[in-house]
């Protein structure tokens, strides 16, 4: 028999969501929200300098948050914007996000989608992403972010679904680098330096 797989997020992810719980109308306190999740996982050592979020834009509130879990929970696909589309289509009821009948969704991250991220977006039925800080952030302090195509915006764009970047990226940048610079461990699936 297999062992059962549980991710579950750190408990002061909901402590902290509650003390942000208003209607964030603008995009830039949708990633400050993000931002503060991703700071936060670094601060209390739950994972990763990387966090997401799921935004009901008409109500300007959070669906469902996500942070980093790769090396707690010894997953690899463990990854913030993974954890926010799964419990999001769990709360939403729905495998497809941008189903009819469920309202407007954004997908905020604090730094833009890995490989692997990029390709759950169009599967997960988000009709809009939002970046903070860029890909290139992550790969200066050794994150590899995979094998994505240049042009992966307009790949998703292509698929109807917005992307906005650079919202705050100097500040989501800072999180990459201090989750580093205070020893935290920059997991790569195979060193690209061997």
């Amino acid at each position: 028999m297999y062992p059962e797989i549980h991710l579950r997020l750190p408990g002061w992810v909901s402590e902290l969501c509650e003390a942000w719980d208003r209607p964030l109308e603008s995009v830039e306190q949708r990633v400050d929200l993000v931002i503060a999740l991703a700071r936060a996982n670094v601060e209390h050592g739950t994972g990763g300098p990387f966090a997401a979020a799921v935004f009901d834009l008409d109500r300007g509130a959070l669906v469902a948050p996500g942070v980093n879990l790769v090396v707690p929970a010894s997953c690899s696909v463990a990854h913030a914007e993974i954890m926010a589309i799964m419990l999001s289509q769990q709360i939403m009821g729905s495998h497809n996000l941008g189903a009819p009948g469920l309202p407007a969704l954004e997908l905020v991250s604090s730094t833009e989608p890995c490989a692997m991220c990029m390709g759950a977006i169009p599967w997960s039925g988000i009709p809009r992403l939002v970046c903070a800080a860029h890909g290139d952030d992550a790969l200066a302090v050794g994150f590899d972010e995979g094998a994505k195509p240049d042009q992966w915006q307009a790949e998703l764009e292509r698929r109807g679904i917005a992307v906005v970047q650079g919202i705050n990226r100097d500040e989501a940048a800072a999180v990459l680098r201090e989750y580093v610079d205070g020893g935290g461990e920059v997991y790569n699936g195979r060193s690209t330096t061997d």
